[in-house]
């Protein structure tokens, strides 16, 4: 039995390692100025780690002391979390899935449209209650100031790739409009203003730019899309190895149960 509580022990410490990739891409995302302003997935996933840290740190104690009891609820609530960390990590693969970007000739960074993303991530940013929100917060960001801050020529903003997508569609107007390049948050004398509704939606006043621009809840959308694809790559990997250290520990358990029966039966108790 000390063997069998020796190795779920040592699996605990890998499921309790496992936390901190988890804890880790919620912060990540958490740091980014878009999930900052929409705060959809960063708190779930964080608290998520959290408690797959702590049923990991039950069970390393329920090993450790020889409880069985508390094994066994170790157990049922990490089949509960595994299971909470696959929904997750679908839910987000499958949102994500969509791409609005499109090429624009003559530039290297790209536009995004609104009709190229997933519906429910769409539909649950540009909400009028929820946007007024975001577009607050991404007027008072630093994502429009530093682009003018990093670009001082025209040919270095055109054939820039480092444009993020939520700068492409915040901070200038849609290419089709063909406004004037002034710098990068400032554009003149559009040759086709009937192209997009965003081309009269479009302000050279750096507290409106494009934030009420349809561009800029796709560019919202393209950069969410671009960083919970890298975080799930995170928690894939670690859903695997959780799902392995769970199967193992399970096949701890019972050898234990069975040892215990096994011991108690030789000893005449059965």
């Amino acid at each position: 039995m000390a063997v069998s509580n020796n190795i779920t022990a040592a699996l605990n410490f890998v499921a309790l390692l496992c936390s901190v990739p988890i804890i880790g891409a919620g912060i990540w995302l958490a740091s980014k100025p878009d999930n900052e302003c929409v705060r959809l997935i960063r708190w779930p996933l964080i608290i998520l780690g959290v408690l797959i840290l702590l049923v990991s740190l039950a069970g390393f104690v329920g090993a450790f002391w020889r409880l069985q009891c508390l094994l066994a609820l170790h157990l049922l609530c990490m089949l509960i979390l595994i299971l909470l960390l696959l929904f997750f990590t679908i839910f987000a693969f499958v949102v994500t899935s969509p791409n609005g970007a499109v090429s624009v000739p003559g530039r290297q960074y790209q536009e995004f449209r609104l009709s190229g993303f997933s519906g429910w991530l769409r539909n649950y940013v540009t909400n009028s209650g929820n946007w007024a929100q975001i577009r607050t917060c991404l007027s008072s960001s630093d994502v429009c100031p530093s682009l003018a801050r990093e670009y001082s020529s025209p040919d270095q903003f055109f054939a820039s790739s480092g444009i993020s997508p939520l700068q492409s569609g915040c901070c200038k107007p849609p290419t089709m409009c063909g406004y004037n390049y002034v710098n990068p948050t400032l554009w003149v004398n559009p040759i086709n203003p009937a192209a997009d509704t965003d081309c009269n939606l479009w302000s050279n006043d750096q507290s409106q730019l494009c934030y009420n621009c349809n561009s800029c809840k796709a560019g919202l959308l393209g950069n969410m899309r671009k960083e919970w694809r890298k975080a799930n790559i995170v928690l894939i990997v670690t859903l695997v190895v959780l799902i392995w250290v769970y199967m193992i520990a399970c096949s701890a358990f019972r050898n234990a149960q069975t040892e215990a029966l096994f011991r108690r039966y030789k000893q005449g108790y059965v």
